[in-house]
């Protein structure tokens, strides 16, 4: 074999490798952003703003970042939110109960749309306690997943609530640091918790909106809040 008939089928197996990448759509990726660090590289939420009932005059009453800390007051009930919206993104973040509390309630929201409210049209992945990894799509946002774990229920303040209850149980004891990861991509959103994947649900509602950070009534922590947007 010559040297030009080898290099022929080689050239058309990696040409071949390039389209099928294009085809997929799954390489084409956006960088990664510290979602706790301005635009000149120091620590700060410049990226966030908030909404709370009854209101605050500033975010500081309730979110306090520190050493790269987010600590969340947990009154008045409501949450902190990204200026910038994301459709598709994987989002990385680290939260615990803090040290000396008692497990409570919590959820980062994604995917939000209409009025800011007590609670926004949002798909949202539980961090209450015994729920950890759960989705429930609120105000009527649109998701699917397995029958044996799905529930909708219409509630009087909240409008209809679809439930995907977690597959399996991950959390650390109150006081530890919990990894979760949420990759949103099209209809398909998946939930990964200290390692293990924890829920998948299927046919969600695919809009623009900001990540939400809950404040439920109790302090709750977050640190090193990561976001990679997929295109």
């Amino acid at each position: 074999m010559s040297r030009s008939d080898f290099c022929l089928p080689v050239w058309r197996s990696s040409c071949l490798v390039v389209a099928l990448c294009l085809c997929l759509g799954h390489v084409d990726v956006g960088a990664a952003e510290d979602l706790f660090v301005n635009g000149a590289g120091q620590p700060g939420l410049d990226r966030w703003t908030c909404y709370h009932s009854p209101a605050i005059e500033s975010i500081e009453q309730v979110w306090k970042l520190e050493a790269g800390v987010l600590t969340c007051r947990g009154l008045p009930k409501g949450y902190l939110y990204t200026k910038k919206t994301y459709t598709d993104f994987v989002l990385k973040l680290q939260w615990r109960w803090p040290p000396g509390s008692q497990p409570g309630h919590g959820g980062v929201l994604f995917r939000m749309t209409g009025e800011h409210k007590i609670w926004p049209k949002s798909l949202e992945a539980q961090l209450n306690a015994g729920s950890e990894g759960d989705l429930i799509g609120l105000v009527g946002y649109q998701l699917s997943g397995s029958a044996e774990r799905m529930k909708v229920i219409e509630h009087k303040q909240f409008g209809r609530l679809t439930f995907v209850k977690r597959a399996a149980a991950a959390v650390k004891p109150p006081g530890q640091w919990n990894d979760m990861k949420i990759e949103a991509r099209g209809g398909r959103v998946t939930v990964w918790l200290n390692g293990r994947k924890v829920n998948e649900a299927t046919d969600c509602d695919v809009v623009a909106g900001p990540i939400l950070l809950t404040s439920e009534g109790e302090p709750i922590e977050f640190r090193r809040v990561e976001l990679t947007p997929l295109r």
